[in-house]
């Protein structure tokens, strides 16, 4: 088995979970995990509890939202960049007209009534 590369952004409160690479408001970080690591995974290494984070996305593709994280089972490959953001982050400018989804979200927001989305999580 070979070991996956991670490139993981931690943005606003979430940023203490990056250690000593933690910034006033972002963290980045390099994490080296096995191959068939999940979302799951990464954030046990991180310590960063599931219901902490808001916004996340994976290699620029949504992949969770406050209350809704089907991606916690998602497969980290080499290179996947994850940016994580806090509850209390907006919604990053650069996808102010809209977002991929990984395959998880996208099943679970077409099998959602609502689409996954609801006005309060």
């Amino acid at each position: 088995m070979s070991d996956v590369t991670v490139d993981v952004w931690l943005y606003g409160a979430l940023a203490r979970y990056g250690g000593a690479a933690a910034q006033s408001s972002f963290a980045n970080v390099q994490i080296t995990l096995g191959e068939g690591a999940t979302m799951a995974d990464l954030l046990s290494i991180l310590g960063l509890p599931a219901a902490e984070r808001g916004i996340t996305f994976i290699s620029g593709q949504l992949s969770a939202l406050p209350g809704l994280q089907p991606d916690l089972v998602h497969v980290l490959h080499d290179g996947d960049r994850v940016g994580i953001f806090d509850p209390k982050s907006m919604w990053p400018f650069q996808y102010r007209h809209g977002a991929n989804v990984t395959e998880e979200m996208a099943r679970v927001m077409a099998e959602d009534k609502d689409g996954g989305m609801h006005h309060a999580y």
